[in-house]
């Protein structure tokens, strides 16, 4: 019988296009060696162009759901995408507090049905007190990181990324992961924060056009390398080299956004394509 693969997880809504959600966890986690357990959290309607309609699952389900293989498998890591309600938080939580070993990824999702403004301010509330002090690494945009920093507004305007990050920390996760795909720089510019600062800073190119899913692909792939036994500050360099790719690969399958290509290093490259069709 040949061993397991490292198996993660997952929180996550499940998002039709594949772009983000369920099936983009499943992907990255897959393509970077792991055995994926989603477990669903919310039903969206969307294409690549945008979201249409939201639908969180009841929360006794999605407890249900990982508490089963929870007890059935032994999981290395966990990655908390898209909840949906304050009830299903709640849950996660718990199972977070009951299984405190199991490093845990999160990428909060703050946006509505059809908008991509934040949530209320309960939900950012409970994710501050309920969710980071259990959380291993946190992954967000800077603009997501300046939101959860604080509530005030012109606050935020000002603030810098790793003032945001440093202020995270106090909510009690490990390390904070914050991506400048939105600051307005030459190159890409992200940050992984530790209770002494700033522990690594990566600089990457920036790609052309409008990616749906890079998020989930990043957090996703944080997770897979955690599981797989690297330590965090190499696993949060793996994650966004991998990611990186997956964007410089990605395609455009609707009239939406680009889809990163979790499966780059699968398909034949151009010059293979001309060596088969010269044999």
């Amino acid at each position: 019988m040949n061993p397991a693969p490292p198996i993660v997880l997952v929180f996550a809504a499940n998002d039709p296009s594949a772009g983000g959600g369920l099936a983009a966890d499943i992907l990255t986690l897959s393509s970077l060696g792991c055995h994926p357990l989603p477990v669903l959290t919310a039903v969206t309607v969307q294409d690549t162009a945008g979201t249409e309609d939201f639908l969180a699952m009841e929360a006794d389900m999605v407890s249900d759901q990982a508490r089963f293989v929870l007890e059935d498998m032994q999981i290395a890591a966990i990655r908390v995408g898209a909840l949906g309600s304050l009830e299903n938080l709640t849950v996660v939580a718990e199972i977070a507090a009951d299984y405190p070993d199991i490093p845990l990824i999160l990428e909060p999702v703050f946006t509505t049905a059809g908008s991509d403004e934040y949530a209320d301010e309960e939900m950012i509330g409970a994710v501050r007190e309920m969710l980071l002090p259990h959380t291993t690494v946190l992954v967000v945009s800077s603009l997501a990181a300046r939101r959860l920093a604080t509530d005030e507004p012109d606050e935020q305007d000002g603030m810098s990324m790793d003032e945001a990050a440093l202020r995270i920390r106090q909510f009690g996760c490990e390390f904070v992961l914050v991506t400048g795909t939105h600051e307005q720089t030459p190159t890409i510019n992200n940050g992984l924060f530790n209770r002494s600062g700033r522990a690594r800073q990566d600089s990457w190119e920036r790609l052309p056009g409008s990616f749906h899913g890079a998020g989930t692909t990043l957090s996703s792939a944080v997770a897979a390398f955690i599981a797989n036994g690297m330590d965090i500050p190499q696993a949060a360099r793996e994650a966004q080299d991998y990611t990186w790719n997956t964007l410089k690969h990605a395609y455009r399958p609707g009239m939406g956004q680009s889809v990163p290509d979790r499966l780059f290093w699968a398909r034949p490259k151009p010059e293979d394509e001309g060596s088969a069709a010269e044999d």
